[in-house]
């Protein structure tokens, strides 16, 4: 059986192997999957040999803790006093952004000032005597055991469980910098510089500028992972708190909170308000907005006996439906968990400094550990145990991350500025490695293809009827009507220059058409069988009706004194740009298809005009991710691209989600990519964009990683025998500096990229 773990303390990517670890180890345990944006450890496992109690015991022992049943419910359901619908996990969520906040402001406030007198080499004047020595002790040491104390702590629960990462890394070179200057500066005497009458450097700067770049990258990363929550969130408030329920003996109406209503429960859906959960209806007709389910952006007509969703959007009519499933069996329900699952199963970029930094960190301390004895066995000397310990201090001064810490936010930061220019929304690092390698396109139809509006497409007048005339009486006829077809045909008349009449008498027959008085005269607009039964032949027009309809149109016949005068028809047209994108993307050698909600026909046609050869139709919310994943069964590198929220659980499945600025906010949540504008025809200019940012990152981690292979044997002091050559920690610090500008101005080089 599977079970929902609550996980607190967890802050990085390494946290979640470390607790993955930690429960696969169990015996009885089976897989577990850990999602660090919600805080759950998803567990498979026997029930008749693990248990909740010997899991929660392993995740403690690694150094993270599981709330009690009781607060796990509470953490994650009841709302406080933050605001309207904010959890406790909520507020925990803001709070940790608040204090990085903090924590980064400190460091740069304190940092700056403390560069540019580190910096000045005398230029200010008494930066280099004792009390300029004093005042820069003074500026870092709030910082390192400030805002720096989270690494240390972090980095010592790593240690206990015999595992590095990247707190290790940045409380090395955070410690040993520290350490090292205020030893010189308080014990100069030391230091072999002092039997020179010189004053042994210090290197407080470089330990204040570990922390503020490793903060940079933190605060970077919580504001992504804050982002990702808002998708699950925005789910859940497409559910109403309350439900009108009739009650069963008296058939009074009462507002309940959707917690209580159960299964068979009756209830009131008005026009204007979404449908509290699954069900039928049993009375009233209405046309539905479904399109968070389906992508189908008409309106569904739905009558007694139709089976409706929980936040679907009743537009017209007044309904009651009774109650056919609640909670976690909902289809809301399904999508939400969806979502969830989907965004756990995300690996950052960020994760590869972790990898690396578990050899990374014992090699270096190996190496400084192996110099200091080497030198120090050549001379036992007291200045022979000073040099030892300058060829220590210089190797991990070296190599502390300053430059590694930095590579990945600096590329995003230069790179999701640079894209807001072009319109793109970049979500952080999360979408850059798997962009640069995408070979399968999966698009949307409605909103991301198409504009998501009906237009009018076609004006079919007989008998000798002009177009305007024939226009002019639908337009007339349509003007009371709250339907959107009878809105877009409003619209698509008066964009043509007709301005709509005064309708007289007015019927609507819902689902079916509208009959009005026009000028003395009946006319009737709907549908083929509607007229039909009202003594209307509609055979002439017939199959120029099927034709349209097969196209993806739909098509309204109108009838005036009973005599058939035309046919008119609405339609999803394609987005402006979307069959240059689609060719853009197939000319690069992806392969681009068409999945979407809506019908086989109408799917195929819109697919047909924009050059797409590939087509999965009527397929729901569930069903999309399933796609994706099938793709990513047999080796695709999937973009999912969409607007809606029925597209929510694929674009977080997929292996880069693309939304469009215009859509839902629930699906730019979801996504890794925002269209802000363009439409799906900057979709080449995303995808290129992700691939350059991507290669920056890999240059930057690759010029960070080269400066510790050359610097640390040099540091190390392993070419003087032959060279005479040795990097004193001046030199050291300073070539990890250089190591910092490098990978910002190779960051930088992404402002001039034009796609």
């Amino acid at each position: 059986m599977s079970l929902d773990l609550p996980v607190e303390g967890m802050t990085c990517a390494s946290c979640v192997r470390h607790v993955e670890q930690a429960l696969t180890g169990v015996d009885g345990v089976f897989n577990a999957e850990v999602n660090l944006i919600t805080g759950q450890a998803r567990v498979l496992f026997d029930p008749m040999r693990a248990t909740r109690e010997a899991m929660a015991a392993a995740v403690a022992d690694a150094g993270y803790e599981v709330p009690a049943p009781r607060e796990a419910a509470a953490l994650a359901e009841v709302p406080t006093q933050a605001g309207p619908g904010t959890t406790p996990r909520e507020e925990s969520e803001d709070a940790e952004g608040r204090t990085l906040r903090r924590d980064l402001l400190v460091s740069a406030a304190l940092g700056v000032p403390l560069l540019v007198l580190a910096m000045s080499h005398g230029a200010i004047p008494g930066s280099d005597g004792l009390l300029g020595r004093w005042l820069q002790f003074a500026l870092a040491t709030p910082v390192v055991f400030g805002p720096g104390r989270a690494f240390f702590g972090r980095a010592l629960k790593a240690l206990r469980h015999h595992t590095a990462d990247m707190n290790t890394l940045v409380s090395l070179g955070v410690g040993a910098a520290w350490l090292y200057s205020t030893v010189a500066l308080v014990a100069p005497w030391l230091f072999a510089h002092a039997q020179h009458g010189a004053q042994p450097h210090l290197y407080f700067e470089a330990s204040v500028a570990i922390v503020g770049f490793v903060l940079l990258g933190k605060v970077l990363e919580a504001r992504a992972r804050h982002r990702l929550s808002d998708a699950v969130r925005g789910l859940v408030a497409l559910q109403p708190a309350v439900g009108h329920r009739l009650d069963a003996e008296s058939g009074h109406e009462r507002d309940v909170p959707i917690a209580d209503l159960r299964v068979g429960d009756r209830l009131i859906v008005r026009p204007g308000e979404r449908v509290p959960t699954d069900g039928e209806i049993l009375e009233g007709t209405s046309a539905l907005d479904e399109s968070m389910l389906t992508g189908e952006s008409l309106p569904v007509d739905r009558a007694p006996g139709a089976q409706v969703s929980g936040g679907t959007l009743n537009q017209t009519g007044a309904l009651v439906v009774r109650v056919g499933a609640i909670g976690r069996d909902t289809a809301l329900a399904r999508i939400i968990e969806a979502v969830e699952q989907a965004q756990g199963s995300k690996a950052p970029v960020a994760r590869l400094a972790d990898r690396v930094s578990a050899v990374f960190v014992p090699v270096v301390l190996l190496l400084a550990l192996l110099a200091f004895l080497a030198w120090f066995a050549l001379d036992p000397t007291s200045a022979g145990l000073a040099a030892a310990l300058e060829r220590f201090v210089a190797v991990l001064v070296i190599a502390c991350p300053c430059a590694l810490g930095l590579a990945t936010p600096a590329a995003v930061a230069v790179g999701t500025g640079r894209g807001a220019e072009l319109g793109v929304l970049f979500k952080g690092g999360t979408a850059l490695e798997a962009a640069s390698q995408v070979d399968t396109v999966l698009v949307d139809k409605t909103g991301t293809l198409t504009t998501g509006h009906p237009a009018l497409t076609v004006v079919s007048p007989v008998d000798g009827v002009d177009e305007g005339t024939l226009l002019g009486w639908v337009a007339a006829a349509e003007q009371r009507s709250e339907h959107p077809v009878g809105r877009a045909l409003v619209e698509g008349a008066r964009a043509r220059g007709i301005a709509p009449g005064a309708p007289g008498a007015f019927l609507s027959a819902t689902g079916a058409g509208v009959e009005a008085q026009i000028d003395g005269a009946r006319v009737q607009v709907g549908t083929a069988r509607w007229l039909s039964e009202s003594g209307v032949d509609v055979t002439t027009l017939e199959d120029e009706a099927s034709a349209l309809a097969g196209q993806g149109q739909t098509p309204v016949m109108v009838a005036r004194q009973g005599r058939l005068v035309g046919l008119v028809a609405v339609a999803d047209r394609p987005a402006p740009g979307a069959r240059e994108a689609v060719a853009r993307l197939r000319a690069a050698g992806l392969e681009v298809a068409m999945v979407s909600g809506d019908r086989e026909g109408t799917a195929r046609a819109i697919a047909a005009e924009l050059g797409i050869p590939r087509v999965i139709a009527e397929v729901r919310p569930e069903q999309k991710a399933e796609v994706v994943r099938a793709e990513q069964a047999r080796g695709r590198r999937v973009a999912m691209v969409g607007d809606g929220v029925n597209d929510a659980p694929a674009l977080v499945a997929a292996d880069v989600g693309v939304a469009m600025g215009t859509g839902s906010d629930i699906a730019a949540a979801s996504a890794d990519i925002t269209l802000l504008r363009g439409g799906v025809g900057s979709l080449p200019t995303a995808l290129g964009l992700g691939r350059r940012t991507l290669r920056v990152i890999r240059q930057n981690l690759f010029w960070a990683f080269v400066y510790n292979v050359v610097g640390i044997p040099v540091a190390a002091g392993l070419l003087y025998p032959w060279l005479g050559l040795q990097l004193s920690p001046v030199l050291a610090s300073a070539a990890m500096s250089l190591s910092s500008v490098s990978v910002l101005l190779n960051s930088l080089r992404l402002r001039r990229w034009q796609g």
